[in-house]
Parts: C-alpha cells; structure tokens; sequence
C-alpha cells in the first residue's frame, strides 16, 4: 500500500483551512501550521466579560463556496455551522442624515432609488447586468482557475476587454448611474477586498452581483464558528493542527522544499508544502536564505500594497436597536477621503467607517441586552505613512468614539462596558503582514490574475500558495477559491 504524501500548510486563515480540508479529503496527510493561539488568521476572535468580538471578516457572500467544502467531504455544513440572513445587506449612510437600504428585493431598490434620482432606477437596472456579466466571467468562469502562464491570460484576455476591465469600479458605475451618493453606494464594495474604488478594475464589479445571487450571511456565534465548525470538519477527516506554532524557515534541498522549521526549535518534513501566510513574508523571512525567495522577496516589496485598518471593537451595556447590522458611514469626502487611505503620508482629519452590531443578528454574542460591536476605518499602509500608532492609536479611538456618538450612538460612551483595538502595528507584527497591510497586493488589474503571485512557485515546484496574495485575491469567497485553485494544482501535480 502506497504511503499517502504529506502535506504542510503554515496559516490556519480561511484560505489555509479551506486548502487544508481539500488535501485531507483528497488523500494528503495534511498538517497546519498556525503561530497564533487560535485558528483564524485574519478570522481570529477576541472574548471579553461575556461579549465576543470577530476580529476579521464579518460578510458571508458565497455559502455555497463554503458548501462545497462539506460536501466534497461526505459532510452538510448545516451538521457544523448554522449561516443567519442579514437584511439590509448593508445600510449605507451619509452625514446629512439621509440613508439607503441596499437589500435583494428590486423594488425595494428601484423605490429607493427613484426617490434620489428617477433616472437611476434604469441606469441601476443596466449596472446590474453588467455586474451579472463580469460575475459570470470573473468569479464562475475564472474565481477558481489558476493563472501559471501569460497564456492563461492571454485566453482570458477576449473576455476581459469585452468587459472593460481597464476601466475603474467608480468609473463603471457612473457610466450606469448620476447621483453621487448612490456611486458611493455601488462602488464602495472593492473596499472590502483592499481596492481603491477609482483604480481598482471595473471586475471588482462582479461583488455586486455576487451578493444579489446569494445573499450576504453571518455565522451564528459569529464569524469565529465558522472557523470553528471549519477546523472540526478538517479533524473529522484526520487532519492535524498545531497552535503557537511558528513558522521559522522553509527548508529547500536542490530546489524542492523540505521541511519547516519552527521558531521553537520542531521541525515538520513533508512532500508538498502551502504558505497562507503574507506573500512577501513568505519570501522574505521563510525563504530569505533562498535565491529564489530573495529575488521574488525584491520583486514583490516593489508592487503596490492594499490599506491597511484601524479596528475598534467595544461592548456596551445596551443594545442600540436603531442600527443595521452592516452599517457604512461616509464622510463628507469620498473621492479625496480614499486618495488620501491609498497614497497620503498621514492620517486624514476625517474618515469613512464601517460599523458591525452583529447583536442585530444574533444577541448572543453580548450578555443579555447589551451589545457587541466593532468599527473598521481604512488607513494608510505602514510604506505610505509612518506613524506611531502606539501614539496615535489611543487619540484615533478617542475621535473615532466621538464621531459614532454624535452620528450614530448617542450615549456610547456612558453605556461603554469595555474596548480594545488593533492597528497597522498588529498587521505587521501579530500577521505579519508587509507594510501591515490587511489585504496583500492591490487588487488593481496589473496586480491581478496571471500578474498576481501564483497558485503556485515558478522555480520551488511543491511550493504553493493560498490566501489574499495569490490569485484570485482577497475577501473570503476569494480566499476560498485559492483554496481550491491551489488545491486542484496539489492533487494534480503531486497526488495521493
């Protein structure tokens, strides 16, 4: 009987654990590796007298990505994890006081709309369809394909001029729709992946039509079980995972990667080896002792890099009923607001906000009538502004509870039970994240598909990665889908 080959993965972040369950269930031995005292990467969860605080991402688009994991497995992701709707979407305000309710019921929509701006309603009706177009092409056609060759783009090459993928996710939109608030509304969501609205490619687009397919949801118990429900499927198949297990160096014998060694002195041989941790850090600092992972380290630290974020999270001892679960709030700018989070050297004096109530959905993750919440602002990377966020962090919450006080929560600070918060220092140092980006490259279309990092290593042949960096980029349908571009490679090339 043929041994079955080992597999290594250093990450449990949603792309490591979705590669891990693929390899397991594909007849991998399969070990991961995480540095932190908890799986989740990104998704890590943070516990405070009763109330409970999802680090990371919060928005569920795809479930049937997530399915198929289970399924692939002999498994019901019902049997792990229960997914609650959310509705609205996301509620989308503005500092005049005026709001919009993005939900999945076109006339809902088409009312809300025509009441800003009659000629939207149809204007809307065509930025949909072309969201549908590039959502076919892009996520189902392409989500999942890994782009090894200048061929594999040039193929896709038709497709993506058709689109006009030169174009930016703001510009698309205001060719469909006029008023400005409602440009904001349906061009904001390239945020979430780490892209400038105004130079990220018009493909980005294709999140619009992703949520109207299946909907936005949220685990119950929070983004945390599904991280959860996710590494029990993985130790249902026999995998293994170890905590507080830091990643070192990637050994290499005549090119072929070995082994890994811990910073605590183990060390793991393997057959084929996955990184889903930060790609520079995965060339730089693991295989820095490596010409191919100085060169690569050089190439990358070259490219443009996502934001980063200041995340708030806070418990308050009620629950406010008037807010929505996904809340945007913009500021008085948005255009000179995202130059400045994408280019400036210093921290704005105003800011945009993304506000999570997860109690809204789901109350028991506060104590009875309190609140859990959390607040994202996008900032500049650490390569763009060098500030002290051990300085600045403390004054940044202090303007930002402020703000939520006098827009949004009134009373805050009196009902504020407790609050931590983590900062471009805790991307760079806790996730080793270049420059403490959040989101790995900038999704733009020079940094996207075959220009993205690949699926897997040009010269290292069982080095693979999985994760934001690598195609097709970040947010969890993406990360999920490097999973499975990575892992089609794997079983492919390597086998059982």
């Amino acid at each position: 009987m043929t041994a079955r080959k080992r597999a290594v993965v250093i990450g449990a972040g949603f792309g490591g654990l979705a590669l891990a369950i693929r390899l397991q269930a594909g007849g991998f031995d399969t070990t991961l590796l995480e540095k932190r005292d908890k799986p989740g990467g990104r998704a890590y969860v943070y516990e405070d007298q009763g109330f409970v605080f999802d680090a990371g991402p919060t928005v569920i688009t795809d479930p049937s990505a997530l399915e198929e994991l289970f399924a692939l497995s002999g498994k019901r992701m019902a049997d792990y994890v229960e997914l609650l709707a959310v509705d609205p979407f996301y509620r989308l305000c503005w500092e005049d006081g005026s709001h919009f309710d993005y939900v999945n019921d076109q006339e809902s929509l088409d009312r809300q709309i025509h009441a800003r701006n009659p000629a939207d309603v149809a204007g809307y009706r065509r930025f949909l369809a072309y969201s549908k177009s590039v959502f076919e092409a892009g996520y189902i056609e392409l989500g999942a394909v890994p782009f090894l060759s200048f061929r594999d783009m040039l193929r896709a090459g038709p497709k993506l001029a058709k689109l006009e993928a030169w174009k930016s996710v703001y510009g698309m939109v205001s060719r469909f729709i006029q008023d400005e608030q409602l440009r904001q509304a349906f061009s904001f969501h390239s945020l979430l992946v780490g892209g400038n609205p105004f130079r990220t490619s018009s493909i980005y687009t294709l999140i619009h039509a992703l949520e109207r397919e299946w909907g936005v949801w949220f685990p119950r118990g929070g983004t945390g079980a599904l991280v959860r429900g996710m590494v029990r499927l993985f130790a249902d198949l026999g995998g293994r995972i170890e905590l507080d297990a830091d990643v070192a160096r990637i050994e290499v014998v005549e090119d072929r990667a070995a082994g890994v060694a811990l910073a605590d002195g183990r060390t793991f041989t393997l057959d084929v080896l996955a990184s889903n941790a930060d790609v520079v850090h995965t060339y730089d600092r693991l295989l820095g002792h490596h010409p191919r992972g100085a060169r690569q380290a050089a190439t990358l630290k070259r490219k443009r890099f996502s934001m980063s974020l200041f995340v708030l999270y806070f418990g308050l001892s009620r629950h406010h009923a008037q807010l929505r679960h996904h809340t945007v709030c913009f500021g008085q700018r948005y255009r000179g607001l995202i130059d400045e989070i994408f280019s400036g050297p210093a921290l704005a004096d105003d800011f945009s906000l993304y506000l999570h109530a997860p109690c809204v959905t789901d109350p028991s993750l506060a104590p009875p009538g309190c609140g859990s919440h959390y607040v994202l602002a996008p900032v500049p990377h650490l390569g763009n502004a060098d500030i002290d966020w051990d300085v600045e962090g403390p004054r940044y919450r202090d303007r930002i509870f402020d703000y939520l006080e006098r827009f949004y929560m009134p009373g805050l600070r009196r009902d504020l039970v407790t609050s931590r918060f983590i900062t471009p220092f805790d991307f760079r140092d806790t996730l080793n994240a270049h420059h403490g980006s959040a989101f790995s490259l900038e999704p733009v279309l020079t940094q996207s598909a075959w220009f993205r990092p690949h699926n897997r290593d040009a010269d290292i042949r069982n080095l693979y990665l999985v994760g934001a960096g690598t195609h097709p980029g970040a947010g969890v349908p993406g990360v999920v889908g490097s999973a499975k571009a990575t892992a089609g490679l794997m079983l492919e090339e390597v086998g059982r």
